[in-house]
């Protein structure tokens, strides 16, 4: 009977490992970019951000989300106030006025800036290449992130040069993702 309890909760911790997203650092995800070219989804957040938790809780913990984002993208988490260097077009990123005793908001690293992120959380799509494709800016539940995952990765995202032409996608989309 003990054995079985090991096993039992040996295996649920296996499970719940692959139920999260593999996040890694920008830098990481660019390397790999250069031995297995995929894309890079960006989560841009903030730590006093109350949506930004929620996406983490609600979207990023969703087994279709977690499923389609391994597989699919190299995942990066980035903090928009934190210190990490990041190099990015043969130039390095920092965040110089971040001030480490200051409490909530702080100064808005250079690398979000350059992103031009207006607001958080963002999800940052980029190709295959390391290229900005765009940003995604809000809260978004697993069925709302879909069709961004699927459109950028599909590169439909290329054909969609007008309003018209995003509303007609967006109206023909049917969601695969359970909540």
């Amino acid at each position: 009977m003990k054995n079985l309890l090991v096993l039992f909760v040996f295996l649920m911790s296996f499970f719940a490992q692959s139920q999260e997203i593999k996040w890694m650092t920008m830098n990481n995800a660019l390397e790999a970019q250069k031995k297995e070219p995929k894309k890079i989804f960006m989560d841009v957040y903030t730590d006093w951000c109350g949506p930004c938790k929620l996406l983490d809780k609600k979207t990023f913990h969703n087994k279709d989300v977690v499923s389609f984002v391994n597989k699919n993208y190299y995942p990066v988490k980035f903090n928009a106030e934190g210190t990490e260097e990041v190099e990015y077009n043969d130039f390095t990123y920092t965040n110089p006025n971040h001030n480490p005793d200051r409490k909530g908001r702080n100064s808005q690293h250079f690398f979000a800036n350059a992103l031009k992120i207006s607001g958080y959380p963002s999800m940052v799509f980029f190709d295959e290449k390391g290229s900005l494709i765009a940003p995604v800016v809000g809260y978004k539940t697993p069925q709302q992130l879909e069709i961004y995952l699927k459109m950028i990765y599909s590169n439909d995202y290329k054909k969609l040069t007008t309003k018209a032409a995003w509303q007609k996608y967006e109206e023909s989309f049917v969601s695969t993702f359970e909540n």
